[in-house]
């Protein structure tokens, strides 16, 4: 039995540290404030923070998406900007070549028309009148044909533009 009061002592006094323990920690506790609403404030600051981070990430990647695809678009434009006003060059050049050939074609007629009125019929003025004739021809196909290429590289893009908004 001796062992059983033994123990009962032994169990009796770690209870009462024990019990001296929680006292302290209790009057320790007293004095520590309670800081689980500012975590839970800070943790829904923090979630709150991070939703916006991944909204403006995604505006960003939008913005991005749509300013690209507005400088693509610009870009495109330039280029048919450009090809136009290729276009338009090749298109003054051949009308520069027709007002020639038709000067050309105005000297001949009017040395052919001064020799028929001597009398004179020079078969040189006569063939000379025709290779100008021909000639004016020629650069008269040529600056229809440009300016038609001048006209369809102009209406292309508004017809495509039309397509796209049927």
């Amino acid at each position: 039995m001796s062992d059983i009061e033994e123990l009962q002592g032994r169990i009796l006094a770690a209870m009462e540290r024990a019990s001296r323990g929680l006292e302290k920690l209790g009057t320790a506790k007293e004095g520590i404030p309670d800081l689980s609403q500012e975590l839970e404030d800070e943790r829904l600051a923090n979630a709150q923070l991070t939703e916006r981070v991944k909204i403006l990430k995604q505006r960003l990647v939008t913005e991005t998406a749509e300013v690209q695809a507005t400088l693509d678009a610009a870009q495109a434009q330039l280029a048919q900007t450009e090809e136009v006003q290729a276009r338009m060059a090749k298109l003054d050049v051949e009308l520069q070549r027709v007002r020639r050939a038709n000067a050309k074609l105005s000297a001949a007629c009017a040395a052919l028309r001064d020799a028929n009125q001597e009398g004179v019929g020079d078969p040189h003025l006569i063939n000379k009148a025709m290779l100008a004739e021909l000639d004016a021809l020629r650069a008269a196909r040529t600056a229809e044909i440009a300016e038609a290429d001048a006209i369809l590289s102009a209406l292309t893009p508004l017809v495509e533009a039309a397509q796209e908004n049927a």
